[in-house]
């Protein structure tokens, strides 16, 4: 088993730990999923309506079930745990599957879909390259891929405060780095380094151009809200979301 490998492994074993704690946490009043980050993903993708929409590394599937809701047909969420909404709406089914490994999800195989989603999940991939070649291969012609990634800078910060070095020398070393996700301080990820020239390159290397891209914030009325939210995003800036297609 190679590294890349052990550490996907590591983390779904994590992941698996965490999804609990995660939902839990997610729900809260002052959650940033809640105030920022699906707020901007929903946005982004537009009017579901009569679209398909596959949702790889879905969580429980409550995403997708609002979107489904929305108007959204025939649509698929993956996830590697075992305890998915028990109740899906109409149109949606949920499977299990390994983010690394999706031609093996009989679900999906032989589908195309109009709206793919990554969110927060595509850290997960063992190779992301492969990942999303074999995302493409899974879009309609018109369809878009819509992906969320970490903040390089968040991890480097981490980083630099935890080894007392400074952000340039952590933002551009490699490796691995593990963290806490403060969903539960007893459970730690293992996730690969990269820079945003890392990022966008994996993109071009799996055939996709970017279209457009968003960096949302708290509004200025939930800052004022919770400043202890503010005082973070101030810190480690969020998440990124790209609607990528393929390139011709």
């Amino acid at each position: 088993m190679s590294t890349d490998q052990q550490r996907q492994a590591k983390n779904d074993d994590a992941w698996l730990s965490l999804a609990a704690d995660y939902e839990r946490a997610r729900a809260r009043e002052d959650s940033l999923d809640r105030l920022v980050e699906w707020p901007a993903q929903r946005a982004a993708l537009g009017d579901v309506s009569g679209l398909s929409v596959l949702d790889i590394g879905c969580g429980d599937g409550s995403k997708l079930a609002e979107l489904v809701r929305a108007g959204a047909v025939d649509s698929v969420g993956i996830d590697v745990r075992d305890d998915l909404l028990s109740d899906p709406p109409s149109g949606m089914t949920l499977a299990r599957g390994d983010i690394s490994s999706l031609s093996e999800v009989s679900e999906i195989r032989g589908r195309r879909f109009d709206r793919i989603l990554f969110l927060q999940s595509f850290g997960y991939a063992a190779d992301p390259v492969v990942t999303l070649q074999a995302a493409r291969r899974l879009l309609t012609d018109d369809g878009f891929i819509l992906l969320t990634r970490t903040q390089p800078v968040r991890y480097a910060l981490d980083r630099a405060e935890q080894n007392g070095t400074s952000l340039g020398e952590e933002y551009f070393a490699s490796g691995s780095h593990s963290y806490s996700t403060g969903w539960n301080d007893q459970v730690a990820l293992t996730k690969r380094t990269y820079t945003m020239s890392d990022l966008l390159n994996t993109f071009s290397d799996a055939g996709l151009r970017i279209e457009r891209t968003w960096e949302p914030q708290l509004s200025p009325a939930d800052a004022e809200r919770y400043p202890h939210k503010a005082a973070w995003m101030n810190a480690y800036l969020g998440i990124l979301i790209f609607r990528l297609r393929p390139l011709p």
